[in-house]
């Protein structure tokens, strides 16, 4: 299978935050910025894979700072790693005020995606091919993530412990 570079899958996609996307506080809510998070990794996948993905796990997703109606809400997201089927993605999510310009980066997530088939079950992806520096390090830290993601899998407790009655 032929590889793939990081930049012929990466998005840009921004959207400006109406007061439907608030919460209680007054503030957009952070599962509307998940959401748009989401749909991001999800776009950057099936470009790659060329297959319907979905979320297999959301391994950071940290709000640095609010964001508020009338903001314009931009998510930077690319492939940071490419497993046999999974893939990580990282996206950077960045509040502009419109009025000043001023731009805050309010939040980072990495999101791993598995490529389905017709069938819903994973299937094989294009490897990835890293082109630039910026590429090699952040495939570098992925896979740290990676490696941390396996060991903590294996620290989890069997299926069904803890339902026993006895």
């Amino acid at each position: 299978m032929e590889g793939k570079p990081v930049s012929a899958s990466r998005l840009v996609m921004a959207q400006m935050m109406t007061p439907l996307d608030a919460n209680a506080a007054g503030n957009v809510h952070g599962g509307n910025i998940m959401k748009l998070a989401d749909s991001a990794s999800g776009v950057v996948a099936i470009r790659h894979s060329g297959r319907n993905c979905v979320t297999a796990t959301v391994d950071r997703f940290e709000f640095f700072a609010p964001v508020f109606i009338g903001n314009l809400v931009t998510l930077y997201a690319s492939l940071n790693y490419v497993g046999r089927s999974s893939m990580e993605v990282g996206v950077r999510v960045e509040a502009e005020d419109l009025r000043t310009g001023k731009k805050t980066h309010t939040n980072t997530s990495y999101f791993v995606m598995v490529a389905i088939d017709e069938s819903g079950r994973p299937v094989e992806v294009p490897p990835l091919i890293l082109e630039t520096e910026e590429d090699r390090r952040r495939n570098a830290e992925a896979r740290r993530r990676v490696e941390a993601r396996k060991r903590q899998g294996q620290r989890r407790p069997p299926s069904g412990c803890g339902t026993d009655p006895a």
